[in-house]
């Protein structure tokens, strides 16, 4: 079956892992800017990033006969220092007009402090006044409850933003009926540390349905798997579940998304 990694950083990943995830049947990734496992010195080492994941990375993809999106932010492990990250800010509009972004993302917040929700706030103006796609970061572990109540009130407050173009990413059993109870897309990372593992993903797909739910491998430098999602779909099948529902959660729930966006263009 064919299916689509909503959130995975190739950057990130080998041309090994690409020609994996070929043979299993991947056709499409979207690839958010993130963290790079250390923090930047210079805002304008974000340009030559962004440059990597507009022009390398979507060529790279390519050549395994993947397609590439990518989306433009800065993470929130950067965001602390409102004035850098306000910099780094003043690039995206430069590359949100690219062909092949989707949008704003990841962005979101990491400790829920004040200027990492004075910074989200910026990004989130930004995306408003631009009709932009967003895809939000929630925090890890003890963090992450309070930290996905604290996004979904910054976008209640703002009645510019399109609830169905927004996914709000990394939702764990306590955070992702938050998310669909008010009308986002929720993102279940597949992750063996911080995250849900693919039983767990199974589970909640059980209990809330498949409607607006996406599952991603958001793959990087750490500990991940660039094959969680069809991990996934071996617990599914193992489950019982139909081909159909499997489809739905992987390869249609994505195509939906992450279509709304004025740049996709299948082309596979």
């Amino acid at each position: 079956m064919q299916f689509v990694d909503p959130h995975i950083h190739i950057a990130s990943r080998t041309t090994d892992d690409l020609q994996a995830m070929a043979r299993a049947g991947c056709m499409l990734v979207a690839e958010p800017a993130f963290w790079m496992g250390y923090d930047r010195s210079d805002p304008r080492s974000f340009y030559d990033y962004f440059r990597q994941l507009t022009e390398w990375e979507p060529k790279r993809t390519a050549n395994y006969g993947m397609q590439y999106y990518a989306w433009m932010g800065i993470n929130a492990k950067e965001a602390e220092n409102v004035s850098f990250a306000r910099e780094v800010i003043s690039l995206l509009p430069e590359f949100l007009d690219r062909p092949g972004v989707l949008g704003i993302g990841e962005v979101g917040l990491h400790k829920n402090t004040r200027n990492e929700v004075l910074t989200l706030l910026t990004l989130i103006e930004l995306a408003a006044q631009r009709n932009e796609q967003l895809l939000f970061h929630t925090p890890h572990l003890a963090d992450k409850y309070r930290g996905t109540r604290m996004i979904l009130d910054l976008l209640r407050a703002d009645s510019r933003i399109v609830r169905s173009r927004v996914c709000i990413d990394h939702c764990e059993e306590h955070t992702i009926r938050l998310a669909l109870d008010e009308g986002y897309w929720a993102g279940i990372t597949l992750y063996p540390t911080t995250k849900a593992t693919p039983e767990r993903a199974a589970d909640m797909v059980e209990l809330y349905g498949p409607e607006r739910i996406l599952v991603n491998s958001s793959a990087d430098w750490g500990p991940s798997d660039p094959l969680a999602v069809p991990h996934f779909m071996s617990v599914m099948r193992h489950r019982g579940h139909a081909e159909s529902l499997i489809r739905q959660v992987v390869y249609d729930n994505p195509m939906k998304f992450l279509g709304q966006s004025r740049h996709f263009r299948m082309k596979c």
